[in-house]
């Protein structure tokens, strides 16, 4: 050997021993645990879930009550739109009967053409020159 004997200039320990190492750390617990964590949030997204569908009810009740709404609206809108197309052609019917009041033989609101099987009166709007745009 290298001439290294006990007794000899080697370090041994104390006659008690060496004290305790401390090896863990004492860190004081800090927040919440995972579990209040866990049913906070399952809280939070039951709570959303339920306005979501509260917000779905009313939107789908919001929807119905449009509907026949506008169910309920089409008789008086259609009436509105026949009054209106009739004033129009009882308008169209006097402009035409005084831009041609020159012509002989002309009958304002009759069919140019020979064939009355297929013609339909249009329906036109006619807007002023200062409404255009």
């Amino acid at each position: 050997m290298s001439g290294v004997h006990p007794g000899h200039g080697q370090d041994l320990p104390p006659a008690g021993g060496f004290s305790e190492v401390r090896y863990r750390r004492n860190i004081p617990r800090r927040g919440p645990s995972g579990l209040v964590i866990f049913t906070g949030m399952a809280a939070i997204c039951a709570f959303g879930f339920w306005r979501v569908a509260e917000g779905n009810l009313e939107r789908r009740e919001l929807k119905r009550e449009n509907l026949w709404s506008r169910i309920h609206l089409i008789p008086l809108l259609t009436a509105e739109s026949d009054r209106d197309a009739y004033r129009r052609t009882q308008a169209a019917l006097k402009r035409e009967s005084e831009i041609m009041k020159d012509v002989p033989g002309w009958k304002a609101g009759e069919s140019v053409y020979n064939n009355k099987k297929f013609y339909v009166p249009p329906a036109y709007v006619l807007v002023p020159e200062e409404g255009r745009e």
